[in-house]
């Protein structure tokens, strides 16, 4: 399986340019996506998803066209969006047979032993006959994954999965995906999450202005910011001022204050130790040094 994207651009009516030239090629298995707020992650995914027409360019889908073969793509995709919604008066186990049948599985044995399968993959096996409005929202959140990911999709399409999972959730998510993507599948992650494209993917791209700004590994990214990621030992006094001055990753609690944890080129003004960079601080660096943005700590 390849998605190949070629010059994509999506001009709105009201004439903001969402996507740029975009052109990517993302092949089977786990593909993350990342930018600030902004980006035009979400406006991509639609795109791909066939919600939204491009302005300009093309996607193509091995040997099928995005606008000439929508039919046939649409039958090959899994998507949940973020703001999943679902058929109120359902039960659990009756929302995924629902999206089951649609994902073309007619035979209801079939569809039952499929439909059983994927509660218990996500966790909801034992609500399975609770109505889906009364689900935590956790749980909603997993009834999105299980309803994107049931009818073994081609292609899967999720953007800000683990959002409200907990900690237990989001590991079994991802764990769930890295299994998926052993096969002939390709999975496209858009996450604020940093870890969830850290854990999961082999490829990546950095969008930034609707524009293509990274597209390599996520071990590429961190190389990046070798010898950019400092960790400073502050006591409570110097806490704000060290946040004035650096983007700060992590304060963590010390014996005499603060391990404080700053992307930076050089450190001023206060002592500090590098350290290994993971694909968090890699972003932050990437974000504030190369493409000159103030990083606030959130991300869409």
């Amino acid at each position: 399986m390849k998605i190949v994207i070629e010059d994509l651009s999506k001009q709105y009516k009201n004439g903001n340019l969402a996507l740029t030239d975009v052109n990517l090629e993302i092949e089977s298995g786990m593909f993350g996506l990342l930018g600030p707020n902004g980006a035009g992650k979400t406006t991509l995914m639609r795109i791909l998803v066939t919600l939204m027409k491009p302005s300009t360019g093309s996607v193509k889908v091995d040997n099928l066209d995005l606008q000439r073969d929508r039919r046939q793509i649409r039958a090959m995709l899994g998507y949940l969006p973020q703001d999943f919604k679902f058929f109120q008066k359902l039960k659990t186990w009756e929302f995924l047979d629902y999206v089951a049948s649609l994902a073309g599985i007619t035979d209801s044995h079939k569809r039952k032993q499929e439909v059983d399968k994927m509660l218990e993959s996500v966790g909801l096996y034992e609500a399975r006959d609770r109505n889906a409005n009364k689900l935590s929202g956790g749980m909603k959140r997993r009834l999105g994954i299980a309803q994107a990911l049931i009818g073994d999709p081609k292609i899967v399409v999720v953007d800000e999965p683990t959002t409200g999972l907990d900690p237990e959730e989001r590991i079994r998510f991802r764990n769930l995906l890295a299994e998926m993507s052993q096969r002939d599948i390709i999975i496209i992650l858009s996450t604020h999450i940093v870890g969830d494209i850290s854990s999961t993917c082999n490829n990546m791209a950095l969008l930034n202005n609707g524009e293509v700004v990274f597209n390599q590994s996520p071990d590429k990214l961190i190389e990046k910011s070798k010898g950019h990621v400092w960790q400073i030992d502050a006591i409570d006094s110097e806490l704000e001022i060290i946040k004035q001055k650096y983007p700060v990753i992590a304060t963590i609690p010390s014996e005499k204050g603060w391990n404080v944890q700053v992307v930076a080129d050089q450190l001023k003004d206060f002592p500090g130790k590098q350290i290994d960079p993971n694909l968090e601080h890699a972003y932050v660096y990437f974000v504030e040094y190369e493409l000159g943005q103030s990083w606030n700590g959130q991300d869409d």
